[in-house]
């Protein structure tokens, strides 16, 4: 079993801190927290009860008395983004990874990546960023979905941004992908927006500005749940939610506006694949405006890439007028009805959802 490792004057920390994020988890959390148990000081268990009115918070606190090294915050509802935050506060370990409350890690996966970061905490330079797969766990199917990296990322040594191969449009990194370097986390500033769904899109984008080095395990670590009622993926749910949807697009839009102007320069391969995910985000935002159906839809689509224009005419023209951009756009009455189409058969291959 990987141990925890010294940090500076001989403080010893755990190689890994997982924030999970729970709110009215209760008939989810047990199996969550389960998946986490039993690794020793190599591994410390946050979870941030964000204001539940079930019985998550009492399920938590039963697990830490019962589990060394898991902690239970408890906060007024904040939001996804705001117990990720209140939990990277608090998490002490070299690296950190969030698990929603209703999903779970693979046991030998996860014992798989922590001998890997026992052999990383004593990296020079460290590495920023550790890339797992994960799995789609749907609902409503009997085989799950697993999602690698093996033709895009070289695995089983640290590499950097001109090692990372083009990504095809179905390969994209998650936040279930997504181990970081704590400090980097902290370093960039990362601050989630409050009472926002679809911010894990930022956090799967904003750090990788600042990370020069990865490393792929080509392991299952995370698996995903989906396909059950009222989950934000949902596509009713994301329909009720596009708001916060657009919200989120545009910050990510500015942040690559403002890396643009940044005197920070960037691996080419770094700023092709953020290119690649914010096409991906925005082709999504502009999807669900287009299916939304609602009086004036199609005039906020058009508003959006106005302001993406406003924005940025460079970005505008690199993410309109990509092959996603143009498909999803396309003019007049059939060209909207191929968008959709497109769209709904994007869902099923690329996994949008």
């Amino acid at each position: 079993m990987p141990k925890a490792t010294a940090a500076g004057g001989g403080v010893w920390r755990p190689l890994l801190s997982v924030i999970v994020p729970a709110y009215n988890a209760a008939p989810y959390l047990g199996r969550c927290l389960a998946s986490v148990a039993g690794f020793g000081p190599a591994l410390e268990v946050v979870v941030v009860d964000d204001g539940s009115d079930d019985s998550t918070a009492e399920l938590a606190e039963a697990a830490a008395r019962a589990q060394p090294g898991l902690r239970v915050l408890r906060q007024p509802n904040k939001g996804h983004g705001g117990a990720i935050n209140t939990g990277l506060a608090a998490v002490t370990g070299l690296y950190t990874k969030v698990l929603d409350a209703d999903d779970w890690f693979d046991r030998q996966a996860l014992s798989s990546l922590l001998a890997v970061l026992a052999g990383l905490a004593e990296a020079t330079p460290s590495v920023d960023v550790v890339v797992t797969n994960f799995v789609y766990n749907n609902v409503a199917r009997s085989r799950p979905r697993p999602v690698r990296y093996t033709r895009a990322l070289p695995a089983g040594g640290p590499i950097t941004w001109r090692d990372v191969r083009r990504f095809r449009p179905r390969e994209y990194l998650m936040m279930h992908s997504l181990a970081y370097r704590t400090e980097l986390l902290r370093g960039c500033g990362l601050a989630l927006p409050e009472h926002t769904f679809y911010v894990d899109c930022i956090f799967a984008f904003a750090p990788l500005f600042h990370a020069r080095s990865l490393y792929y395990l080509d392991v299952d670590l995370y698996q995903y749940l989906i396909g059950r009622p009222g989950q934000s993926v949902n596509e009713s749910v994301m329909l009720e939610r596009i708001d916060q949807q657009v919200a989120v697009a545009r910050q990510m839009l500015d942040q690559m506006r403002d890396q643009m102007r940044s005197p920070l320069a960037l691996e080419p391969g770094q700023r092709a694949y953020l290119l690649h995910y914010l096409d991906l985000v925005c082709t999504v935002t502009s999807s669900l405006l287009l299916r939304s159906g609602e009086a004036g839809c199609l005039a906020r689509r058009r508003a959006f890439w106005r302001d993406v224009r406003d924005l940025s005419p460079a970005l505008h023209r690199r993410l309109r007028w990509s092959l996603l951009g143009t498909m999803i756009n396309l003019p007049g009455a059939f060209g909207r009805r191929t968008s959709l189409a497109g769209y709904r058969l994007a869902r099923r291959v690329v996994g949008f959802s």
